[in-house]
């Protein structure tokens, strides 16, 4: 309860002011995401791996194995048990964060740009497909809803949950902003994003914040637009609302690659896309506050803020970067009722001060330690910590899943040391012979229950282009964070490729199986190898990847 209260504290300025370090993934970080609450980052890696660090020890807390392909977009659940995530090879996967298994997969025509969970609703998932209209995908019977568009030639859409999931905001490349009822996807509201004149500018990305009603739009005219969103419900259709802030850098022109809010919602940050650079400005007044310069060279990939705490991590060449802000530490101890001062101050002596006995006071009140003892003082009941809230919630989620056990790697781990003896399972069924049994009795090695196959459902759009490349993909410039080769590395297999102390390919390595299958000392490929013509190894094809081919 000691670090909630710690979270919870006020920092004074509530934006971060300097680097606090980095944390290395091993892989290639391309995007990440913080929890409801701040204490996990979900870190999606260009070799398919999900990191999920513990960020009060700056730890990883887990390494999922998720795609083969580099993954592209990452969001939680509301209350932290779901991970979502998409890769460039089309597939969208929900994943149990404690168990790391599959629950569900989602294959898409067109490469996916943006995966969200619904604020409130862990059966709703939006999707933003490339040239395509945003799907709403319901995970129960895993049907899915193409959402409206206001011209079906400009299929260039991105879309957001509100706040509470309520409504679904969406923008094409006209500059046209559609308002959905997430329900029946009626529309609500809608207006047009201009230049001044009569010239439209295309959307970017929308951004909500955490607090409050308010929205960013992401522009191609470098400007980012704040409204608020009960303006944009009253002004209806073809509306006409006035943006609160226009947020720019009108010296060098800067194109922003991410904009988010801060937790409290105060702040806003926007990552330029020519450098790894930061900037900060007051939502309220829109004052340009805070610069934080990166690596000088270094292109920005992804952008995330604390939801609790003045801290932001952004990605850049593969590396997750910390900015907070500079604690100064006071070791000097004082008196209870010692108070620094920082001038001088003249003292007014009370006329009572001295005297041994206060003549004037007419009864003696209780003060102090002797007014605390005829208190009751509640032990039992836990207040709510009002910054884990929202709100319209009186009480905090006590189902939430905020941390995660971490067990210890044991190098040579018995067989199944804690069930029964390998003789007693024949007892209890028919025998089974065969690859089907070893398949079954592989992942059970450690006494868990085989894991059960995640279900593939196949999205089916009409009129959407398969031949399209991700953006991730063929980005141009960006040579440190691009010339690595997207995929595991060659040989990974097993424990090894979950642990992070495996060493980093060098910088640049492209890997390819060997011509033949020959090896050094070796004729013929074992089992579990590298093959000619295969990326995959087969163990990945048999337990990651099941119903992908």
């Amino acid at each position: 309860m000691a670090s909630f209260l710690f979270f919870s504290e006020s920092f004074g300025q509530n934006y971060p002011e300097e680097a606090d370090g980095t944390l290395d993934c091993i892989s290639m970080a391309l995007t990440c995401t913080f929890n409801r609450w701040g204490t996990l980052l979900a870190v999606g890696c260009n070799d398919g791996r999900i990191v999920i660090w513990d960020f009060l020890t700056r730890g990883i807390a887990k390494i999922i194995s998720a795609h083969i392909h580099p993954v592209c977009s990452l969001c939680w659940s509301r209350d932290g048990h779901k991970l979502v995530s998409a890769s460039t090879d089309n597939i969208v996967s929900l994943w149990d964060v404690l168990t790391g298994d599959c629950d569900q997969r989602f294959r898409f025509p067109s490469p996916i740009l943006k995966v969200q969970y619904h604020p409130r609703d862990p059966n709703k998932v939006l999707v933003c497909p490339m040239k395509s209209a945003p799907v709403l995908l319901t995970l129960a019977d895993s049907k899915h809803v193409v959402l409206p568009v206001d011209d079906d030639s400009d299929l260039n859409v991105v879309a957001a949950f509100d706040r509470r999931g309520e409504y679904i905001y969406t923008g094409n490349a006209k500059g046209k902003i559609l308002v959905l009822k997430t329900d029946n996807q009626d529309l609500v509201a809608s207006f047009r994003v201009t230049t001044g004149t009569s010239n439209t500018t295309a959307i970017k990305s929308i951004e909500f914040a955490r607090k409050g009603s308010c929205f960013l739009i992401n522009t191609a005219d470098r400007i980012i637009r704040v409204y608020d969103g009960r303006e944009i419900l009253t002004c209806g259709r073809d509306g006409e609302p006035e943006p609160m802030q226009k947020l720019q850098d009108l010296v060098n022109r800067t194109p922003w690659k991410k904009c988010c809010f801060s937790g409290d919602g105060e702040y806003i940050v926007a990552g330029s896309a020519r450098q790894h650079a930061l900037y900060i400005w007051e939502k309220s007044i829109g004052n340009l506050v805070k610069i934080l310069h990166g690596t000088r060279g270094e292109l920005l990939l992804d952008v995330a803020w604390h939801p609790v705490r003045p801290i932001i991590a952004s990605i850049s060449s593969g590396v997750v970067s910390i900015w907070a802000q500079n604690q100064v530490e006071n070791w000097s101890a004082f008196a209870p009722d010692f108070k620094e001062l920082d001038e001088n101050v003249e003292y007014e002596e009370r006329e009572s001060e001295f005297d041994i006995e206060d003549e004037d006071k007419s009864e003696p009140e209780q003060t102090g330690a002797d007014a605390a003892e005829d208190e009751e003082v509640d032990v039992t009941s836990v207040d709510p910590i009002v910054a884990f809230c929202s709100s319209d919630e009186e009480l905090e989620d006590f189902k939430a899943l905020l941390y995660l056990p971490i067990a210890p790697e044991v190098e040579d781990p018995e067989e199944n040391p804690f069930g029964p003896p390998p003789e007693s399972n024949t007892e209890d069924g028919p025998a089974h012979s065969g690859s089907g049994d070893k398949k079954q009795r592989q992942p059970s090695a450690e006494g868990a229950p085989p894991k059960k196959k995640a279900r593939t459902t196949t999205i089916e759009l009409q009129g959407v282009p398969s031949d399209e490349v991700h953006p991730l993909l063929g980005v141009k410039g960006d040579s440190k964070s691009k010339k690595k080769a997207a995929g595991r590395p060659k040989g990974s297999k097993g424990k090894e490729r979950d642990s992070p102390f495996k060493s980093k390919p060098f910088k640049g390595e492209r890997v390819f199986p060997l011509e033949g299958g020959a090896a050094k000392g070796k004729v013929q490929a074992e089992p579990g190898q590298l093959t000619a013509g295969s990326l995959v190894p087969p163990a990945y094809k048999q337990h990651e990847v099941q119903g992908l081919d």
